[in-house]
C-alpha cells in the first residue's frame, strides 16, 4: 500500500504540474483513442514501469476541470479541504447504509442535513439523504410526491393519469424521471417562462386548473434555483400559491444554485423555500466539492419513509431507524458523499461557504461588465446569474466553442433560449480569480484574430 501511495502523490503532482503547462488537454478523437492511449484489458499484468507511464498519459490527455480555462459545465475547481474529505473516504470505505458499518459517519450526514433543513426553514421533522447526482434528487421527489397522493400505487401501480409541471427550461431530469415511476413522459406539462426563463405562476395555474377540469390528478410541481442555461430562480412564493390552492407538492431543484442558501446577500433568490415540500442541492457545483455531492431534503421525513423504507432483517440488525441511513435512501449500498463535505464546511464554516457562494457572482459581474464595455460582444444573461451568455462578433457559438476546444484554448460550451444560440461561460470554477475572467475572454480574442474570423 505504501508503495501505491508513493505513486498516487507522484501522479497527484504530475496532474497539477499538467493543469499549469496545459490547463486544456489536446483532446483525441474518438476514432483514434484506442490508438493513442494504452486501454485494453490483457490476460497478464502490467510491469510498474509501464503501469505509470500508461496512467500519465491518461492524466495527459484527460479534462483539466480544475483548471482556470475550464468553463464548461456546472462544476469545476478543486478546494483541498474537500478533495481531503473525498480520500478519506475512499480510504475508510464505509458504505453508508447502516450505523453499524457507517459509525459516526452516519453522525457526520445526519449533521449536515439537519443544518440545511434549519437554514431553509424547515421544521423538526424534516430530513433528507445524499442522492447519487442531482437527477436522481429530482427523481427522489417527484416518487415521494406521487407516493404522497397515490399511496395505493406503491402495490398495485398507476391506475388513473396523473400529471406533474415544470418550466419549459428546466432540466431534462423531469421528463426521465416522469417515465421512471410509471406517470409517463407525455405527463408533463411544459410550464412557459418570461425572458429570464423564470417560470410564469400564472400560466401553471391556468394549466393545472385546465387538468383538473379533465379529469387528471396533479400531483407535483418542479420550480428551479439557477436553470441549466440562463441560471434564472423561479419566483418560489408565488408558485407556491398556486401549489397550495391545488394541493400539489412542490419541490425546489436546487441542483445548480441552491446554495445560495449560504449568503445572505443572494439567499433572497430562493424567498419562499421554506414553503416547498422538497428541496435539492449539489455540493459539488456552487460548493466546489469533488463529484458527486447531491442532496435532498424533504419537510416531512415520513415521505422520505413511506417511499424507500423497507424491511431487511439481514440488514438492519442493530440501532434504530434514524440512524439506519438505508431506511430513507433510494440505494442500498452507498458510498460516504457526505464526509467530503463536512471537512469543507467544518474548515471554513458557513461564513466559508458564503465566501465561496459570493465570489462567483462577483466574477459573474466582472465578465458581465466586460461584455458590457466592448461593442464586439452581445450579452443575454442578466444580473443575479452565474451564467454567462453572449456572443462575440458575428461568429456562431457553436463554431467559437469547438475551435477553442479543438485548439486546447478554452472548455467552453454554449446554450440556446428561445432559438437564440450564444456562448454560455459559467463562473462556478472555484479557483478562478478576476484575472482568470480577463483572460478567457482575451483568449477569445487572440484565436479569433489569429483564425481570421
Amino acid at each position: 500500500m505504501q508503495n501505491d501511495l508513493q505513486l498516487f502523490t507522484e501522479l497527484v503532482e504530475f496532474l497539477i504540474s499538467e493543469e499549469k503547462s496545459n490547463p486544456v488537454a489536446t483532446p483525441i478523437e474518438t476514432s483514434s483513442l484506442y490508438e493513442k492511449l494504452d486501454l485494453q484489458l490483457n490476460d497478464n499484468g502490467t510491469i510498474d514501469a509501464d503501469f505509470k507511464h500508461i496512467l500519465k498519459g491518461i492524466i495527459k490527455s484527460t479534462p483539466k476541470t480544475a483548471s482556470t480555462s475550464f468553463f464548461n459545465q456546472l462544476f469545476g475547481g478543486r478546494i483541498d479541504k474537500a478533495t481531503l474529505g473525498d480520500l478519506l473516504a475512499v480510504m475508510l470505505n464505509n458504505s453508508m447504509y447502516t450505523y453499524k458499518v457507517a459509525g459516526p459517519q452516519v453522525g457526520i450526514e445526519k449533521t449536515i442535513l439537519k443544518k440545511i433543513c434549519d437554514i431553509i426553514g424547515y421544521p423538526q421533522s424534516a430530513d433528507g439523504t445524499f442522492a447519487p447526482g442531482g437527477s436522481m434528487s429530482n427523481y427522489m421527489a417527484v416518487l415521494m410526491a406521487r407516493d404522497k397522493y397515490n399511496p395505493s400505487v406503491r402495490n398495485e401501480g398507476i391506475t388513473n393519469t396523473m400529471t406533474l409541471y415544470t418550466s419549459e427550461v428546466s432540466h431534462y431530469s423531469i421528463a426521465k424521471n416522469a417515465s421512471f415511476i410509471g406517470v409517463g413522459r407525455q405527463q408533463v406539462r411544459a410550464i412557459k417562462s418570461n425572458d429570464k426563463g423564470e417560470m410564469l405562476a400564472e400560466d401553471l395555474d391556468r394549466q393545472i386548473t385546465k387538468d383538473i377540469a379533465q379529469g387528471y390528478q396533479p400531483f407535483f410541481v418542479n420550480a428551479t434555483a439557477g436553470t441549466t442555461v440562463l441560471g434564472a430562480f423561479d419566483d418560489v412564493k408565488s408558485i407556491s400559491k398556486v401549489c397550495k390552492k391545488h394541493d400539489v407538492w412542490l419541490h425546489l431543484d436546487g441542483a445548480y444554485c441552491g446554495a445560495v442558501i449560504f449568503s445572505d446577500t443572494y439567499k433572497h433568490l430562493v424567498n419562499g423555500i421554506e414553503l416547498t415540500d422538497s428541496f435539492s442541492v449539489n455540493a459539488h457545483k456552487m460548493l466546489g466539492t469533488p463529484l458527486s455531492c447531491s442532496i435532498i431534503v424533504a419537510k416531512d421525513k415520513k415521505n422520505l419513509y413511506q417511499s424507500f423504507s423497507n424491511e431487511a432483517e439481514y440488514l438492519y440488525q442493530t440501532d434504530n431507524d434514524d440512524f439506519n441511513l438505508g431506511k430513507t435512501s433510494l440505494q442500498c449500498g452507498r458510498r460516504n458523499d457526505a464526509l467530503k463535505l463536512w471537512t469543507l464546511w467544518k474548515s471554513v464554516g458557513t461564513n466559508g461557504l458564503e465566501t465561496i457562494v459570493d465570489h462567483q457572482f462577483k466574477l459573474a459581474k466582472v465578465a458581465r461588465d466586460y461584455i458590457n464595455n466592448h461593442p464586439d460582444y452581445t450579452l443575454y444573461s442578466f444580473d443575479d446569474s452565474i451564467s454567462i451568455c453572449f456572443n462575440y462578433k458575428d461568429i456562431s457559438a457553436k463554431t467559437l466553442c469547438t475551435g477553442l476546444y479543438q485548439d486546447s484554448m478554452l472548455m467552453v460550451g454554449f446554450g440556446n433560449f428561445k432559438n437564440q444560440d450564444f456562448v454560455r461561460m459559467v463562473t462556478i470554477n472555484t479557483l478562478l480569480k478576476e484575472e482568470d475572467i480577463l483572460n478567457f475572454f482575451n483568449t477569445i480574442e487572440k484565436f479569433v484574430n489569429s483564425t481570421g474570423n
